[in-house]
């Protein structure tokens, strides 16, 4: 497997072999998620959530699928965040102890159900697809993290690990242009 023609991913030198590849992979993701965490630690704040792992193994494992891109990641998660927070408002949650806590209702399934369909709409009508957002935007329509504040937390979140995985694969590899 020849990764000599990038198409737009985050990994444009990446290791060729399946095994440096998966070295590569799995030591970034470690550095990536590490870093939000560790500020999460710091700031005692939600930096570290559930669907910042699969934005990160598609930056380093799937470089060449356009879900991959950063823009594709940021507004993936930005629109999945927002849609989730509005419809927590919609439907009249924002009081409401989280699904996981108090327990699924239907307002929490119906909020649950349409995040993930809108975000899916938006997405693909702007041809940004990043699958993790579906994720990110049930984390906010489920009352996980919905307050203000924590979905201000989750936005910079996204934004540092989007801005990291480029960071770091432009550190360690290069940059290699397009033929």
């Amino acid at each position: 497997m020849s990764l000599d023609r990038f198409d737009g991913g985050v990994l444009p030198g990446a290791p060729e072999k399946p095994l440096n590849l998966a070295a590569y992979s799995a030591l970034c993701c470690l550095v990536v998620l590490a870093l939000a965490g560790v500020i999460g630690l710091v700031a005692k704040q939600p930096w570290l959530f559930p669907s910042l792992g699969p934005t990160v193994m598609l930056f380093f494992e799937s470089p060449r699928q356009p879900s991959s891109r950063p823009l594709n990641a940021l507004v993936g998660h930005l629109v999945g965040i927002a849609i989730g927070f509005l419809l927590v408002l919609a439907f009249g949650l924002m009081q409401q102890p989280p699904a996981p806590v108090g327990g699924l209702t239907p307002a929490y399934v119906a909020a649950g159900a349409l995040s993930v369909a809108l975000t899916t709409l938006v997405l693909t009508l702007v041809k940004l697809p990043h699958p993790p957002a579906g994720a990110s935007t049930l984390i906010v329509s489920l009352g996980i993290l919905s307050a203000p504040q924590e979905v201000l937390v989750m936005a910079a979140a996204v934004a540092l690990v989007v801005v990291a995985g480029w960071a770091l694969n432009r550190l360690l590899l290069g940059r290699r242009e397009r033929p």
